[in-house]
């Protein structure tokens, strides 16, 4: 018989795109044995998902599964990477012997998604090379921020040769930059999805960007796998969050607050907005002025070097 899910979280959009990746990886290791749905606050990135079938919560049939990703708490010495926290969770809840196919979120673009950039090159000529970055982000999180004056200087540096495209919510800490393409607050999820298909690279701290990167198809004409430089700092341990084919700059195992895996802060600096996130414990022991100091450590030039390469 087959079986119905609904997966249910209701996280932020880079831990809905892991979700995407279990989703895909369930149907691979078990075909044809189940019927899924999804209840996330992302429709955008399940628009064209083949392994999503619409089902009902009153179906008695149904069974609804809250998901979580409780590998997290071992992610500093377990041998697995963020994919596997959804899929680990749903064999250990469910039974199921899900195995990860591969190594990144699972995103669907139809051939009129792919098809809408290249009809805006024909009649206006074709672009330059772009890159996606982000300035900042969210403000739950803010020890993953980086220097906004240092993303400037890496956006002087490769003026004339790459074109940056801006993006971020406007609820979150984006701190505008000169000589940029401001698309802050002006495009919706899916449009993000679709801008990330047609960029040769992209540049973020860890964040939802830098899943995209991996995520998203590149087109035909360009390598297989998108450029990406991902400004980590000492957060989070390399081998969880980053991928293979980016440059993650981190300095895990450099200093005595990250000496044995990431620290796992939120924040830099208490900003007293109510969040438990401002307690002792949820702050970087080691600030520099704004910045974690594993952030500060991170120079404008390097982050110049591992684009340049």
């Amino acid at each position: 018989m087959t079986r119905k899910l609904i997966l249910r979280n209701h996280q932020s959009p880079g831990d809905i795109l892991m979700l995407t990746a279990a989703v895909r990886d369930l149907h691979a290791a078990h075909p044809g044995e189940f019927l899924t749905d999804v209840r996330t606050p992302f429709p955008d990135l399940w628009a064209h998902n083949p392994y999503i079938t619409p089902l009902s919560e009153t179906d008695p049939e149904v069974e609804v599964v809250e998901c979580h990703y409780p590998l997290i708490h071992r992610s500093n010495h377990a041998p697995y990477h963020f994919v596997h926290g959804f899929s680990e969770y749903l064999n250990d809840t469910l039974g199921l012997r899900i195995k990860p196919i591969a190594f990144k979120g699972d995103i669907h673009l139809s051939a009129e998604e792919k098809a809408w950039f290249a009809r805006v090159e024909e009649e206006n000529g074709a672009c330059a090379p772009f890159w996606l970055f982000a300035s900042g982000g969210k403000f739950d999180y803010t020890i993953k921020w980086w220097d906004a004056r240092r993303y400037q200087e890496v956006v002087d540096h490769f003026r004339g040769s790459i074109d940056f495209v801006q993006v971020g919510e406007k609820s979150h800490h984006q701190p505008p930059l000169r000589g940029v393409i401001d698309l802050r607050g002006q495009t919706s999820l899916r449009e993000l999805v679709r801008l990330m298909y047609h960029a040769h690279g992209a540049l973020s701290a860890v964040s939802l960007l830098m899943h995209l990167a991996a995520a998203v198809e590149t087109r035909p004409d360009r390598p297989k796998n998108r450029a990406c430089v991902v400004v980590a700092g000492g957060r989070e341990p390399p081998h969880f969050t980053a991928y293979p084919h980016h440059q993650y700059i981190h300095t895990v195992g450099a200093l005595s607050c990250c000496d044995d895996g990431g620290c796992w802060k939120s924040r830099t600096r208490p900003l007293g907005d109510g969040d438990s996130k401002d307690q002792p414990g949820e702050l970087c022991v080691d600030p520099i002025g704004d910045l974690p100091r594993c952030m500060d450590m991170i120079t404008a030039d390097e982050v110049i070097r591992r684009i340049e390469m």
